[in-house]
């Protein structure tokens, strides 16, 4: 199959079936979120409980997810995706039986974040190790990362609109049902796909994590990106949690201002796919990592201060183009550079700086925004970022040689 170079991954039959699959898929996640997120400042008010909601959820990444990625290189991948992506629908289908109920409370959606926390911990690894095996060529794998992020930001783009209509005209729990379906197209997807036997680790859990953390240490280029996602996912991503607050206190809108305003976010990482798709050079990448931070940490800044909601969505679509562009770049890259039988914790320890510090810092905001107020939360966390920005900057020539050292291309 001949494609544009920009998707070449989809010439790969399994990365086509799993393509399928995860685009359903994500499209339902992303409405069930914007749903919870509803769902919790409805029936509370509170931007705190906002925070402790969206930390539960993301957390168990932090805590788990290094751990995680050492079981996941130890089991067959393929089969343990299945068995969580059935646990993840359970969760759903109770989630909107419960809400149908009128049975929900804040804390019985706390605890259900964080059970939906604890199962992310295991399938996000399990999904982005497998994406190497399913194009099978490690030249098509940065590209078949960005063509997945590119995914997980469309439904982004799409989902939020699409949850504010759901919510406007039938409920918190409908969106909690479509999530649950949506899982069965990745299911399905996945049962599809040919894959021969994977290489698993050997050793005790205990000697396999202890081999991936000594790999992350020593190697100067990992840790320095997650040093990067840690300060990008503990400021800029931190806007999530407070959406509600500027959807009706801000803007004075409703559930439809909220799906706005997330879909604005989408849009922008949705476009910060399209350009990554068509990156190929690694010292590329590292520019677009750091202008990416530079763009988040002035977008944020920009939405925090403005009460106009034109500029407000505006806002929204540099920083999500920004806050993917770093965070995809620094997923292919660690990918592109890692051992192939170390993949599985590498995936683990990018995704448990990703969300781990996402749920961090919307604790955080959810606590500064009650006291400070939202507007002056996220002003001041794009100042921090755009602090860190200086320091990365200084860096920047240490980056590309490092880059130039593990780039498997160059050599």
């Amino acid at each position: 199959m001949v494609l544009p170079a920009g998707m070449r991954a989809l010439a790969h039959r399994n990365f086509r079936f799993y393509f399928a699959g995860q685009a359903v898929s994500i499209l339902g996640s992303w409405i069930q979120q914007v749903a919870m997120a509803w769902l919790v400042y409805r029936i509370t008010g509170s931007a705190a409980l906002l925070g402790v909601t969206a930390f539960a959820a993301l957390i168990p990444q932090l805590l788990i997810g290094p751990l995680a990625g050492a079981w996941v290189d130890k089991h067959d991948k393929r089969r343990a995706l299945l068995w969580v992506q059935a646990l993840l629908t359970t969760q759903a289908l109770l989630l909107a039986w419960l809400t149908w109920m009128d049975w929900v409370s804040a804390w019985l959606l706390v605890a259900m974040s964080a059970l939906m926390g604890v199962l992310n911990s295991f399938d996000t690894p399990l999904r982005q190790s497998l994406i190497s095996a399913f194009v099978g060529r490690r030249e098509d794998l940065p590209n078949a990362l960005a063509l997945n992020a590119m995914l997980f930001n469309s439904g982004r783009f799409i989902g939020p609109p699409i949850a504010g209509l759901l919510l406007a005209n039938l409920s918190e729990a409908a969106c909690f049902a479509v999530n649950a379906l949506s899982f069965l197209a990745l299911i399905a997807a996945v049962s599809s796909i040919r894959l021969h036997a994977l290489p698993r680790a050997q050793g005790s859990m205990g000697d396999v994590f202890r081999e991936g953390v000594v790999y992350a240490w020593h190697t100067w280029l990992v840790r320095m990106l997650i040093l990067t996602l840690i300060a990008l996912n503990l400021t800029a991503s931190a806007y999530a949690v407070l959406l509600p607050v500027f959807a009706r206190d801000v803007f004075a809108g409703d559930a439809r201002t909220l799906g706005w305003l997330w879909g604005a976010a989408g849009c922008g990482a949705f476009l910060s796919t399209l350009y990554l798709a068509t990156r190929q050079s690694m010292p590329g990448l590292v520019r677009s990592i750091v202008w990416g931070a530079a763009m988040s940490a002035l977008a944020l800044a920009v939405f925090g201060l403005t009460r106009q909601l034109p500029v407000a969505l505006a806002a929204m679509v540099v920083l999500g183009f920004g806050i993917s562009v770093s965070n995809v770049g620094i997923n292919m890259v660690l990918q592109s550079t890692a051992p192939d039988r170390l993949r599985g914790r590498v995936v683990s320890f990018f995704t448990s700086a990703r969300f781990g510090f996402d749920a961090l810092g919307g604790l955080i905001a959810g606590v500064l925004a009650t006291a400070l107020g939202a507007g002056v939360t996220l002003a001041l966390e794009g100042g921090v970022l755009l602090g860190f920005v200086l320091f990365l900057l200084s860096r920047h020539r240490a980056l590309r040689q490092a880059i130039d050292r593990h780039d498997p291309a160059a050599h």
